[in-house]
This record gives structure tokens, sequence and C-alpha cells, in this order.
């Protein structure tokens, strides 16, 4: 097949020229216009859209954008002053809806028009650079409608008093509120703000500033904060309900200006109902909303904490120095912990758990505990008391809640050192006389010490247990050794106690009796024979005895007493009359020993066997004892307590405190060489800054003794003065 001739096609001009009637533009506008009142007439039903689309795209493509675009601007125009001349005769309060219901109709049309123009919207427009057609429609509006003369201010003042009526408790219409609002904002951001926002804040700010003055007159605190409260949320539902979003930051930071931040320290300190009264009665509630609607301003907060510190300060120095409050030294504690569970609790409750009045409850608590000497002998005491008696029958559960609330205290103690030496004389007390209520719990409150203050704060203290359980070994190995039968001789039960862990205490020598003192000496030849290079030394002050006692009526008794007491006692078998002299002579008990232990055996109802004459709590020299033929009790067993002061005496306190003191020499001494090993040289105020901060944990050392302490290791060449600078210390290898 022969290939088919290819055909070139082409498109030639016409030959005759058209020429488009010079009223062309003319008429097709007047159509176009024509179309543009029927739409604002409301009339657009019999309209050819395309026909019309059509009549705006020939225009524009001969070239008659231009007049088209300002014809339509003319046209707009003149229905908008039309519009406007309607709304303006509205009356009350149908202009707003007069207002609103011809935006309405407006935007219908420029979306008809546009529509309808929407070729010259692609072309014209564009290369033009002006303004599209439904742009154009809400600026025309803007300028006609919204900023005329006759309805600008109206509009505002309208929408205002329809603000200020809701903010008074009356009901408005809140969807044509919203349509007004959004309309403005359709109209752009600066005509919402410049022609509604500015002024509906500054309105705002007058009369909130007013209420909160009404308000502050006439409302305690707490009344004061819930209608702010109040406020602050209706605020925020209206920006919600009617007006933008972006207002929303606007408005509240009025209200909490106006009715919070201009009145915080008013507020506080109010009298009756203040922050302190919030305190002190508990009012969670109103300390929570204080806590959220002082927080949205600055310092409000801070206001609050500083406040609390103060007060919780005050209050805590009045209860560690009351004169009346430290005669009970477990009431005292136990106030402690009641006040740190209240604010602990109030700041879970109210002030969600906020770090910063944590901080601020830990340093004040801190403050008040250390300014009374004698916080760490009296949370012994407490510890004493807890682990002695009162927790029989309570699970582990509760003895460890009851441990954390001391280690608590404890942490805030300066001197912890102190809080040792007497929490060691309390515990050798406890075990000794066998009256601790738990191992587990005493091996409890030492594990969370050591994890506090590490092992060399609780090594005295766990070699105290050992002691314990080494003492139950030898005494079974002693009586297996001797082979003693019962009831030959009196029964001894000893605590063989290492010196080193053991609280030192100065015992003179008793004269024990003769029956007891045969069988010590038995077990002190055992002990030196299987333990070479010890010593022993009894100390008569610590002991206990059982004693069987027969009376005159008959009746038998076992009588659990001291050692001193049974000294005491057993002068009795052979004599029927002692003076309190005779006694002393007797048995050698130190006279304030014998003393507490006569009034404890003559003095105390239902545990007098012994009669006194005269009949006195005070003991004499010439006192006269003798056995209490009458006494009688419905118990077999009868333990007879020494009387004995919780709280050490003047000078017994003076002796802890030398005792400490000197205990903290060689730690002192210690750290300094520590320090100095390292730096090599130090200046006076480095050396006491390290210092301090490794013994912290322990206790706070005085610059006065860290400066004798650095004297006395000069002393002993140890350290040496800089020959250049006096102020500088060397460290001597």
């Amino acid at each position: 097949m022969s290939a088919q001739k290819k055909r070139n096609f082409k498109i030639e001009a016409f030959k005759h020229r058209v020429d488009l009637d010079p009223k062309y533009a003319e008429k097709t506008w007047k159509v176009l216009e024509h179309a543009i009142h029927e739409i604002y007439n409301h009339n657009a039903s019999g309209l050819s859209f395309e026909e019309l689309y059509r009549n705006a795209y020939n225009m524009v493509l001969h070239k008659h954008g231009e007049k088209l675009y300002s014809g339509l601007v003319t046209t707009m125009t003149w229905h908008l002053k039309e519009i406007s001349q309607s709304i303006e005769a509205a009356q009350g309060d149908l202009f707003l809806e007069e207002l609103n219901r011809k935006w309405g109709e407006h935007t219908k049309a420029l979306q008809m028009i546009r529509d309808i123009l929407m070729y010259m919207d692609r072309t014209f427009v564009t290369s033009s650079r002006k303004t599209p057609v439904y742009e154009l429609g809400l600026n025309l509006w803007r300028d006609n409608i919204i900023r005329s003369s006759k309805i600008q201010d109206r509009q505002l003042n309208t929408i205002l008093e329809l603000i200020h009526k809701e903010r008074t408790g009356e009901v408005i219409n809140r969807g044509l509120m919203r349509n007004i609002t959004k309309m403005l904002m359709n109209l752009g951001t600066s005509v919402y703000q410049e022609d509604f926002e500015k002024p509906f804040l500054d309105v705002s700010a007058s009369f909130y500033s007013g209420e909160s003055q009404q308000f502050i007159e006439c409302c305690d605190c707490g009344e004061y904060l819930k209608k702010a409260e109040r406020r602050l949320n209706e605020e925020m539902e209206r920006v919600s309900q009617y007006l933008d979003a972006k207002t929303e930051p606007k408005i509240t930071c009025v209200v909490e200006k106006e009715m919070i931040a201009n009145h915080m320290k008013q507020l506080v300190h109010m009298e009756n109902s203040g922050l302190v009264n919030m305190l002190v009665d508990d009012r969670y509630e109103d300390l929570s909303r204080m806590y959220n609607l002082f927080g949205r301003v600055t310092e409000g907060h801070r206001l609050i904490r500083d406040l609390m510190t103060s007060h919780l300060r005050e209050t805590g120095k009045q209860l560690v120095t009351d004169p009346e409050r430290l005669k009970d030294p477990v009431d005292f504690v136990q106030r402690l912990l009641d006040e740190k569970d209240k604010y602990d609790k109030i700041i879970a409750t109210a002030f969600n758990n906020d770090k910063a009045f944590q901080n601020a409850l830990n340093s004040s608590f801190e403050y008040f505990i250390n300014l009374n000497s004698r916080s760490p002998e009296f949370i012994s005491l407490y510890v004493n008391e807890k682990l002695h008696k009162n927790l029989k029958g309570v699970n582990e559960e509760d003895v460890e809640i009851v441990l954390d609330k001391v280690m608590m205290l404890f942490r805030y103690l300066q001197e912890k050192d102190i809080f040792e030496k007497y929490y060691k004389q309390h515990l050798a007390k406890r075990l000794l006389s066998g009256k601790t209520v738990s191992d587990d719990a005493e091996r409890s409150l030492i594990v969370k010490l050591k994890t506090e203050c590490g092992y060399q704060f609780t090594c005295k203290l766990e070699g105290m247990f050992t002691d314990m359980k080494t003492s139950q070994d030898t005494m079974q190995g002693f009586y297996a050794s001797q082979g003693f039968e019962a009831g030959e001789c009196p029964t001894l039960a000893v605590q063989v106690l290492t010196t080193g862990s053991w609280p030192t205490q100065s015992s003179a020598a008793c004269n024990l009796p003769a029956e007891i003192l045969g069988v010590c000496d038995k077990f002190r030849a055992y002990y030196l024979g299987t333990h070479s290079g010890r010593r022993l030394t009894w100390q008569t002050n610590m002991g206990t005895a059982d004693l069987k006692a027969t009376f005159a009526n008959g009746q038998k008794h076992e009588l659990n007493v001291s050692t001193y007491q049974m000294c005491v006692l057993l002068l009795f078998n052979s004599a029927d009359r002692l003076s309190c002299k005779e006694i002393e002579q007797a048995t050698v008990i130190p006279s304030q020993d014998l003393k507490r232990c006569l009034q404890s055996l003559a003095c105390v109802r239902g545990k007098n066997v012994l009669r006194k004459d005269p009949m006195s709590k005070d003991i004499a020299e010439d006192d006269i004892f003798s056995v209490n033929d009458k006494f009688t009790s419905k118990f077999f067993k009868i333990k007879i307590g020494t009387v004995i002061a919780q709280k050490e005496s003047e000078p017994e306190k003076q002796e802890t405190r030398q005792q400490v003191e000197e205990d903290r020499k060689p730690q002192i001494e210690a750290a300094i060489i520590r320090v100095m090993k390292a730096r090599r040289v130090a200046d006076y105020n480095n050396i006491v800054m390290e210092v301090t901060k490794q013994l912290q944990l322990r206790f706070l050392p005085n610059p006065v003794v860290i400066k004798k302490r650095i004297e006395s290791l000069i002393e002993r060449e140890f350290l040496e003065r800089d020959e250049g600078d006096r102020k500088l210390y060397r460290y001597l290898a």
C-alpha cells in the first residue's frame, strides 16, 4: 500500500475584520449592573448566571476590566449606603438584629457577585493588583457601614452595654453577639481589635476595678476569692461563647490585674480571714483557691510562701521556746510532728505539692527546731517512749510510720551527734532492761540512721546488739562450766558490754550483798579465764534483780527491782530499822541515786514495801526506814521502778554537752587534715567552708572551735603557717 500523503491544517484569520459595537461595553455593564441590583433586592432567582458570567468574561476579554471593576465598586457602594440608612433607622434592641440581618444578606450577595465575576478575579484583578471581589465587598462594608459615623459608636456602645447586662446577671442573645463579633473578625483582625476589643478591655478594667473595691470592703478573704474565681470563669466562658479565642488571655489578664494583683497584699493580711487564719483553721478549699488565683499573677505564689514561712517560723519559735511545753519532751515532739503533718496536708491538698512550698516548710522547721538546744535530746526521748512501751500491739506498718516521722525531724537537726549521744543512752537502757518492744523496730531505725548519716554514725549502735547476742552465749557457757543446781545460789544473768560501743557512765563502786558477790566472783573468774587481756567492771547502776519477799501477814510476792534497790532491801534481812545515812554507809550507793531508790520503795502507793518515818516525799539523812508489814497487793509479781527524771538535770546536761564537745574535737581535726591533704595550701576561710561541708551531716562546727583545732594541729606540727602570707596554712607531710 502506498503511504498516504500528510496533510497540514492551519487556521486562517478572518478575511473581513469584525467590528464590535462601540456601545458594547456600556450595554454589557448595564446588564451586569441590573443583575447586581437584582441580587441585592433578593430577585436573583430569575437571573441566568451562565449568561452573566459570559458577559463579564467578554468584558474582561475585550479589555473593559477597569470599567467592570469601577462599576462594581460604585454599585456596591450605592447599595451599602441604602443598607446603612436602614440600619441607622433601627431602634433599641432591633439595631444589632438589623445589622446582623443586613450583614447576612450582604455576604450572600457577595458570594453570588464573586461567582459571576470569577474570571475578572482570576485575571484582571490579579494582573492589576486590585482587591479581589469578595474582599472588596468586606472593605466597602467596613467603610460604609461599620465605620459610618452614625453606626460605629452606636454598635460599640450597644455591644458593651449587652456585655455589662450579662455581667450584672441579665440574659442576653448570645447567638446575636456571636454573629456580630464574628462579622468584625471577618472584616479583619485590626477591625475586631480597634472597633471592639480595645474599648472592651478598657471598659472591663474599669468595671472590675470598681467591683473589686466593693468586694474588698464588704467580703472576707474567702468570699472575695470565690467571687474573683467566678468572674474569671465567666469571662473565659464569654470568650468561648461569642468572642475571639485570642481575646481570652487579654481579658483574663485584666481580671487578674484588677481583682487579684491589685489587692493581693490586702487579701493575705485581711483580719480574721487572711492567709494565716486559713492556715490555722485548715481551710483547704480557700487555700487551694488562693494558690490557683495568685499563681496567675507575678509574685503571687512568692507572697503566699513568704507569709506562710513567716507565720510558721513564728508559731514554731513559740512552740520550741515555751517553758510549759518543755516540761513534757514527748508532748513537745508530738506537737512538732502534728504541726508537720498539718502543713504537709495543706501543701499536698491545697498547694499541689509545690516543691517551692515544701522547701519553705523544711527550711522553717530546720530554723525553729534548732532554736532549742534540747531538741536532739527530746527527739531521742520521744523515740524511747515509742519503742519502750507505746508500740505494743501495733502492726509493723504503723511502727514504720512513727519511725519515718522521727527520721524526718532528725534530718532537720544540725547537731545530729547530740541526738546520737542521747539515743545511745536510751537504747542501752531499753536493751539492758529488756524493755524494747521489738528488735525489728530498733534495727529498722538504725538502718534509717545509717542510710541518712553513714556507717560511722551507727557502727557503735550495731555493736550494742552484737554484745547482747554474745552475752547470751557467754552465760550459757558459764552455767555449763559451773554445773550449778537449781536453787543452789542466786541466778546470775550478765550482759558483757564493750566499753567503746556503750555509753560510758561513771559508776561508783556499790557494796553488793555477800550472796550475790560470790556468784559474781565466779563469773569474773570464768570470763577472764576464757578471754585473756580483758578487764571487767561491774555497772551496778544499770542492773536489775528479782527478789522473793515474805511479809509479816504471810503474803508472798516477787519484786522486780534495780540492783541498787536490791542492795537496800537485803539489808532488812538482818535489821528492822535503818536510817538513810546508815543505808548509805552500808551500800555506798551515791547519795542522789540512793534517795531516788528510797523514794520508789517507800513513797509510791501500791509499791511501798518500805515504811518511811516521817512520811514525806523528800528524803533526809535521819529519816528512818523499816519493812512495811501491812503491805498488800493483788499482784504476785510487782515491778518497782526507780523514780527518775525524764529529762536531764542541769549539771547532767552540762556534762553531756562537754562530752559532745570533746568528741567533736578529733572529728574536726580529722576533717581539717583531710582538707589540707587534698589542698596542701589553704586559707582560713576555705578551711572553715570545707570542714563545715564535710561535718554538716553530723553537726555544724563552730568557726571558733575550728580555729582552735587549727592552732592545736600547728602546735603538734601537722600544719604550719606560710612564711610569706600568715593567712595561709600549709600541710606538713
